[in-house]
């Protein structure tokens, strides 16, 4: 079926995909269908061979807005246990290859912490950034508490997520929650230029260096270096690592193939 509130490119240059959501009138707000139809393209570029990186953008006024509060109001807590809405985002997370967010406008609520769930974020100059739920007498629900505290420290996270104040895309820099701030008119094309850099590695590196740095967030520093150091004994048993090393001894552009 065609997805109703996501637009897939699937090359939108060599070995890139480009996920638009597309909800304009609702400001991207994250409903649950919305999030399966994300989830479940996610995966289908994952296993696709021709697919190195994806880029995860909205439209220039708005990432996303906020999950769909309509779908949330009436409910009761079990309903939203029975729902099980996180499941979806927990899926997200174990894609292996990486996704670059493209964001212009507002990355609120929900459109923030799908943002952290991307591996680098583009920003452009219009991007607002902010955890709002307290101000609907909740918290964050994926991940708005934990990867926010941890990528830009307790005192912002705090402010963020107890006052719901927005965040700037200069101070979302400082703060180190994102890569780069672009002219609004480029913030897709300079995710796509960082994405096609990216895709130009080794395919089977690239997914091995992005897990190696998430274990970072969920190990010590030591069980963090013992797996870092066998998935780089890992590499070489690949084609891509004797490409690779060749290719920089004759002085040449490597050609990788991921295996």
């Amino acid at each position: 079926m065609q997805p109703q509130f996501i637009i897939i490119h699937q090359q939108v240059v060599p070995h890139v995909a480009h996920i638009q959501l597309n909800r304009p009138k609702e400001l991207n707000a994250l409903n649950l269908e919305l999030m399966g139809e994300l989830r479940d393209a996610l995966k289908q570029l994952d296993a696709d061979d021709q697919v190195r990186a994806i880029v995860l953008s909205g439209n220039e006024k708005a990432f996303a807005a906020g999950a769909d509060i309509k779908q949330m109001a009436g409910k009761t807590a079990i309903d939203m246990y029975n729902i099980d809405q996180f499941s979806t985002w927990d899926t997200i997370k174990k894609i292996k290859k990486p996704i670059i967010a493209a964001v212009s406008g507002f990355a609120l609520g929900g459109g923030c912490e799908l943002t952290m769930l991307c591996d680098m974020i583009v920003a452009s100059e219009t991007a607002r950034f902010g955890q709002p739920e307290i101000k609907l007498g909740v918290i964050p629900g994926a991940g708005g508490t934990q990867r926010l505290t941890r990528a830009v420290g307790k005192a912002l996270a705090m402010e963020m997520v107890l006052t719901g104040r927005f965040i700037t895309a200069q101070e979302a820099h400082q703060a180190g929650l994102i890569n780069r701030i672009v002219p609004t008119e480029l913030f897709l094309s300079e995710a796509i230029k960082l994405a096609a850099e990216v895709a130009a590695m080794s395919p089977i590196a690239i997914k091995m260096a992005k897990e190696a740095v998430l274990k970072a967030f969920d190990s010590t520093l030591e069980e963090g270096l013992h797996f870092e150091r066998k998935n780089f004994y890992l590499l070489f048993a690949s084609d891509d690592q004797k490409e690779g090393m060749q290719a920089f001894m004759e002085k040449r552009t490597p050609d990788f193939k991921g295996r």
